[in-house]
């Protein structure tokens, strides 16, 4: 099972960015996949997730009304809309999975990981 972001770049405050996360396997495709970020000295948190085969979503706070994530189970693919981007998102983001449909905040319990894209934004 692999997974593989991509997507990221240089924004400037305001802008906007999807980052995609590819995912080989269907059996990824019906379970719960979340997006996490880490900047320097802090640790990995959870931005955004999606369930399996409802496809609700959860979102972190910082992000509510501005990130939107999503799935194309055709694809295999899980999307990240990054709207009204400011400096303070500037970190790695990296795609989850798990083997359950439930989304949870604990990047512990996610199994499997993307290697992560560089999302930097300007003031």
């Amino acid at each position: 099972v692999q997974l593989e972001e991509s997507g990221g770049g240089l924004v400037q405050a305001g802008g906007s960015l999807r980052l995609s996360c590819a995912a080989s396997g269907r059996v990824i495709m019906d379970n719960a996949m979340a997006w996490f970020r880490q900047s320097p000295r802090k640790s990995r948190e959870f931005v955004a997730g999606i369930r399996g085969n409802e496809g609700a979503s959860y979102y972190a706070d910082s992000v509510k009304g501005r990130f939107t994530i999503s799935r194309d189970d055709a694809k295999n693919t899980v999307y990240l809309q990054m709207n009204r981007l400011k400096p303070e998102d500037t970190a790695v983001y990296f795609c989850a999975a798990r083997t359950v449909q439930f989304v949870i905040l604990e990047p512990g319990l996610y199994i499997y990981w993307g290697l992560g894209t560089q999302v930097t934004v300007s003031s």
